[in-house]
């Protein structure tokens, strides 16, 4: 414990303080503008960051890619505009809890899910690193691809009134992920001949359709005046002792699925998130109130996010293995700095690795003082009124979509998808295995076909992707049963 004491002595001067603040607004500012997300943020600092010593660096970018995962839920709980894709499942629960006058309380419980995920993996890389490290290592593809299968096995089986329809927005998302270039044939597929296609389609123009654009129709339909409908109330910023309750064991379950899940290679934290919204669905008490308004679901979604993010630099750290494109950064910036991450960083560079982790607490705290004042402010935008806020909404739509690429197909795509979500929530259809299946796709598909080179018969040899397959499937058909017998 020594080596973490002395981490806190480094980072308590001036410069590592606000240079930790920086980031954290930094994060938040992007999180809240949709489409850029920490990959981005962190990709424009990048040259930035390199004249300074590598404890500042890592603090920077650390504060600014947990500052966008939290800053993604502000827009997603009062806009219905996902900042990034791991914001998704909140938006799911937090714009309908807005709509009824619960924007505060929230805003509350995404912040405390958040700050309360990071420390769950902040204790897991100052005890448990070099072991845990190790243990990601041993997860191959039957492992990660029974682990999909079987949290979208949850999505597909809980959303909706139809097991059926469920599935088929879940293949649907599957195969619009297939789009474009095949990474390991580089054959192209399924583009018709169309050169706009053969990136295949981003994510973020569909999100945004489907949630932001999809809001404007509906409110245009429903003839709205505020996205509130609940009173306003601005002083209503704590949850109840009931809310509270099931917000705790939400986001225990979410903070432990995502910094168990955070620390293996190849999964983002928005698959993470994604994975453990579903199972949180199955275990929940208010399975049905999950997706529709639930603040459970939106403090499992906040701290399974945080937690993965957080997670990530585990294997970073003890095995210099980054787990996605925002640690591949901070991998590089430490390689031209001179450190070398891997078991080094636990033995001569143990010095710099405590004020890490203790950097990361402080900073995590500061990112919680900052934002709880700042929920009175944010909770207003829910009462403006709807004819001043719907073009706020278009705007942040457009721009959230054109900053990725710069291209006005994703225009096209975002405002096709904007119509295709208005009609699936008029027809009653399910979009949570849609965008569960467009997520997780292109990593399903990748661990089946490596599956299948390696051997199926060799899943004899992997009971946890046994387990997983068993199991998904299991739950399909029991919910399927139960919605016939229910409609019956």
């Amino acid at each position: 414990m020594g080596w973490i004491l002395n981490g806190f002595q480094q980072v308590f001067t001036v410069q590592n303080i606000l240079i930790s603040l920086l980031g954290c607004f930094l994060g938040n500012l992007v999180g809240v503008l949709p489409g850029l997300g920490p990959t981005a943020s962190v990709s424009l600092l990048f040259p930035f960051m390199l004249k300074l010593p590598p404890l500042s660096i890592l603090l920077c970018l650390g504060a600014v890619y947990y500052g966008a995962m939290y800053g993604g839920s502000i827009t997603s709980v009062l806009l219905n505009i996902p900042g990034e894709v791991a914001s998704v499942p909140t938006a799911m629960d937090g714009y309908p809890l807005a709509k009824q006058g619960r924007a505060g309380s929230t805003l509350l419980i995404c912040a405390l899910s958040s700050f309360f995920g990071c420390m769950v993996a902040l204790v897991l890389l100052a005890f448990f690193a070099p072991a845990l490290g190790r243990f990601a290592l041993s997860f191959g593809p039957f492992e990660y691809f029974g682990l999909m299968f079987f949290s979208l096995a949850c999505a597909s089986g809980l959303s909706g009134k139809s097991v059926t329809k469920s599935l088929f927005m879940a293949f649907f998302g599957i195969l619009l992920s297939m789009v474009g270039c095949d990474s390991q044939t580089s054959a192209f597929r399924l583009t018709f001949g169309s050169f706009r296609l053969l990136q295949g389609f981003d994510s973020i123009p569909i999100v945004v359709g489907l949630f932001g654009i999809t809001e404007v129709l509906s409110g245009i339909k429903e003839n709205v005046t505020t996205v509130s409908e609940g009173e306003s109330k601005y002083a209503r910023v704590w949850p109840t002792k009931r809310e509270l309750k099931l917000s705790a064991g939400a986001a225990a379950r979410g903070a432990a699925i995502g910094s168990s899940l955070g620390i293996l290679p190849g999964l983002t934290p928005s698959s993470c998130t994604f994975i453990a919204y579903s199972l949180n669905q199955k275990l929940s008490v208010e399975k049905d109130k999950i997706g529709h308004g639930a603040i459970e679901g939106c403090a499992c979604a906040e701290a399974a996010n945080n937690s993965a993010a957080m997670a990530g630099f585990i294997p970073l750290l003890a095995l210099g293995i980054p787990t996605g494109p925002v640690l591949a950064i901070v991998l590089a910036a430490l390689i031209i700095q001179g450190v070398v991450p891997g078991p080094l960083m636990f033995t001569v560079n143990i010095d710099l690795t405590g004020a890490v982790i203790a950097g990361f607490f402080i900073g995590n705290i500061i990112m919680l003082i900052m934002n709880i004042p700042l929920i009175r402010f944010w909770v207003k935008i829910a009462y403006l009124p709807y004819k001043w806020l719907a073009p706020i909404i278009l705007f942040l739509c457009v721009l959230g979509t054109l900053v990725i690429r710069y291209a006005t197909f994703d225009l096209w795509v975002m405002m096709a998808f904007g119509a295709l979500g208005f009609l699936a929530k008029e027809k009653d259809i399910p979009i949570t295995p849609f965008v569960l299946g467009l997520i997780l796709g292109k990593s399903i598909e990748t661990y089946f076909r490596q599956a299948a080179v390696m051997g199926f018969e060799k899943i004899v040899h992997h009971p946890i992707s046994i387990v997983a397959l068993v199991g998904g499937l299991a739950l399909l058909v029991i919910f399927q049963i139960f919605k016939e017998k229910v409609h019956d």
